[in-house]
């Protein structure tokens, strides 16, 4: 696969922010050509998928500024800077729904947008939800959401739910009942 990396020769930082970093990366191509790369820098996320007592997906509907509107997802946050994903999840998921849990199975890990980003999402699902309390940050303002399977795969078709993490976790639930016996 030696073939097909690009070697970065320099790296400019044209900008650094709370969440993301901008870099302009010149780049050697396998065909010894050079080019010029765009990338986003990010510290990584992660998602829960959380079911209730009842069978219930708890989502959180929120405005995403630079969508422009409102969608719903399910509980998700940014890692921060040598935070264990497993440690982030738990936080997030009592932060934005005020749920708590002891357990949550690892499902998956992956890139959001590898032509630009190196973000990757930590996937999570559990169970075993207790109520707490919900803390969001000063800035998160949301509602939280319970629905079934059924109600949350119409929130897909009709763009209520929009983003790739929650599409693949209804998606995931979904298979997950197909193989049920």
């Amino acid at each position: 696969m030696d073939h097909l990396y690009e070697k970065t020769t320099k790296t400019t930082e044209i900008f650094k922010g709370r969440v993301i970093e901008l870099q302009i990366e010149e780049v050697e191509l396998p065909n010894g050509k050079t080019s010029t790369r765009e990338v986003v820098k990010h510290p990584g996320a992660v998602a829960v998928i959380p079911i209730t007592k009842v069978g219930k997906i708890v989502l959180v509907r929120q405005y995403r500024k630079a969508l422009d509107k409102v969608i719903v997802e399910i509980p998700a946050g940014k890692l921060e800077v040598g935070e264990d994903p497993l440690d982030s999840a738990m936080r997030e998921l009592e932060e934005e729904t005020g749920y708590k849990t002891e357990k949550l199975e690892f499902i998956l890990s992956f890139y959001t947008s590898p032509g630009f980003a190196d973000e990757i999402v930590y996937l999570y699902a559990t169970d075993k939800l207790e109520k707490g309390l919900s803390q969001t940050d000063d800035d998160e303002f949301l509602d939280v959401l319970e629905v079934t399977l059924e109600e949350a795969e119409q929130m897909v078709n009709n763009q209520t739910i929009h983003d790739a993490k929650t599409a693949y976790a209804i998606q995931y639930l979904k298979m997950r009942e197909l193989k049920k016996p």
